[in-house]
């Protein structure tokens, strides 16, 4: 109710909540939160309630385009995000002229007390530009002011078309309109990237196309966006930015204590406020969000370094499963890798066969591979190396007596893929949870006086050992418990042949020949006994 609002940040369409990317306007099908949010605000809007989706695989998008070896991009927004393409990317960014230069005036923002004070300049200035047939582009940043603006200039009898999340299916029509002399079109980013309005000769002669936005964003980038949409290819053109001290931005770095100082001086209501102070202060205030944010995802990136580094271990094995590579080698090794680590952990230095505790080293193998119990008596060479190398015989033994089991080399070859596969992708879905918890708790290290990241390295590298360790021993588990199931199918004894077969005697009941019981074989009855001692008797006494 309080940190994820509809309309905003999701839409409810179709009984289905969709979210909206903050940043293009635009619905994100088959995207849902997690941790149990998206099914708290599924039961919020009384919609039906899925089950939690299960995070497969993960990666940040800058680890996700840093795994190409060439990169290249083109922007027209570039330039204010250069020291992140360079140390992010290892890009540079350089600027390229304009084709045409460019016709369009961008405007002073236009700034107001209260949010009310400012879109009632904004209805005023569209009416104004609408009045002498200037198409105007107002651009929003969230659903709900985009509905609030329309209903406004709907009271004014201003025709107008809203593009918005809603309205995304339709947004190809309302672009092509958008152009034309007289037309009001309301939008929020949707209409910031890629987009090309085209203008009619009308509204080239009334001034070009009219940008008017009603907040500044976070970001400097998706600002210059919208502007870039009047003025393309030396088109004429203006662009204005309405502001108030309401606006999140400006509440956010100290807004209350300009209204106290405009207050203060007996500013009248509705009223343009111009001074120098509030074109330093939202110059500011979007610099110092704008470094913020790439302060977080900088970090989000270095935490990601880690998991990084683990996924390139998974996905290769992944790989080598999926290319069909026989696994048998690599089973063989787990097997003698959980019986080394079985033996160093419940024997450790111990040289005296006496006093190892071969109750726990039964307790940690057998679950696993199913040997013969493992007694001091058996053991022949009772040195640590001793006990290794014969229980790895046996266990190799044991495995090679399984594999003579199938009836074909790749039918073992192919379970193996398949056990291995399955096991791997369990554990590494598990393990992804895992470091996400970790994530998010580790920051309380810091109160500790220590490094975050560093026990973030050290905490991930243990979990990702014992994920490894996991592996192996279910998959070894499972491979030893594998049953085969031979299929048992009837032959056909004997066919009849030949061009003069009569259909009619094949077609005729069939006499089961009874098979003759001799006094020796075991009853039918299935009693154990011979058949002349159990049901038998009184046919051999009569005879």
């Amino acid at each position: 109710n309080y940190l994820m609002h509809k309309d905003k940040d999701y839409i409810v369409k179709d009984g289905e909540v969709l979210i909206v990317d903050e940043f293009t306007g635009r619905v994100m099908p088959g995207r849902r939160y997690s941790d149990g949010l998206h099914q708290a605000i599924e039961a919020k809007e009384h919609v039906e309630v899925k089950r939690e989706s299960k995070t497969l695989a993960t990666i940040t998008f800058q680890n996700f385009f840093n795994k190409y070896d060439k990169k290249c991009g083109m922007t027209g927004t570039a330039i204010t995000e250069e020291q992140e393409f360079r140390e992010i990317y290892g890009m540079d960014v350089v600027s390229i002229p304009t084709n045409r230069p460019i016709a369009r005036i961008d405007r002073d923002d236009a700034v107001y007390k209260t949010k009310r004070e400012k879109l009632n300049a904004v209805v005023e200035r569209v009416k104004e530009a609408h009045a002498k047939g200037q198409p105007v582009l107002v651009g929003t940043i969230t659903i709900d002011a985009s509905e609030e603006l329309s209903r406004m200039l709907r009271k004014e009898g201003i025709q107008h078309q809203v593009l918005n999340a809603k309205y995304h299916e339709i947004e190809a029509q309302i672009i092509s309109h958008a152009g034309e002399h007289g037309t009001v079109t309301i939008a929020t980013n949707m209409a910031g990237r890629g987009t090309d309005i085209k203008l009619d000769d009308e509204a080239r002669a009334a001034g070009g196309l009219l940008v008017i936005d009603t907040e500044r964003h976070e970001s400097r980038r998706i600002d210059n966006q919208l502007r870039g949409r009047s003025g393309r290819q030396g088109d004429p053109g203006e662009s204005q930015f309405y502001i108030s001290l309401e606006d999140n931005l400006m509440r956010l770095f100290g807004s209350e204590r300009l209204m106290s100082m405009f207050n203060a001086l007996g500013v009248p209501e509705g009223q343009e406020i111009k001074h120098k102070a509030l074109t330093r202060a939202i110059e500011s205030a979007q610099k110092k969000i704008e470094i913020n944010n790439y302060g977080i995802r900088k970090n989000l990136l270095d935490y990601d370094e880690v998991m990084n580094e683990q996924r390139e271990v998974i996905y290769a094995e992944r790989l080598r499963v999926l290319n069909g590579e026989s696994m048998r080698d690599s089973v063989y090794k787990m097997i003698t890798d959980i019986i080394e680590s079985s033996v160093d952990t419940t024997i450790g230095e111990v040289d005296n066969a006496q006093q190892w505790d071969l109750n726990e080293l039964n307790e940690l193998i057998l679950p696993i591979i199913p040997l013969k119990r493992i007694t001091l008596d058996r053991i022949t060479d009772q040195t640590k190396d001793g006990l290794k190398q014969q229980l790895k015989e046996e266990a190799v033994k044991l495995y090679e007596d399984k594999e003579a089991e199938f009836p074909t080399t790749e039918a073992i070859r192919e379970v193996e893929r398949v056990v291995l596969l399955r096991v791997i992708d369990t554990k590494w879905m598990a393990h992804i949870d895992d470091m996400e918890q970790l994530q998010q708790s580790i920051r309380l290290q810091a109160y500790g006086q220590h490094d975050p990241l560093v026990e973030y390295r050290l905490a991930g590298a243990d979990m990702f050992n014992e994920m490894s360790n996991a592996i192996q021993e279910d998959t070894i588990r499972i491979l030893f418990r594998i049953q085969v199931e031979h299929k048992v199918e009837r032959e056909q004894v004997a066919k009849v042949t030949g061009t003069n077969k009569d259909d009619s005697v094949q077609q005729a009941p069939q006499k089961k020949a009874e098979k003759k019981i001799y006094p020796n074989d075991p009853c039918p009855c299935g009693s154990g006994k011979k058949y002349k001692n159990c049901h038998g008797r009184n046919l051999v006494e009569g005879q």
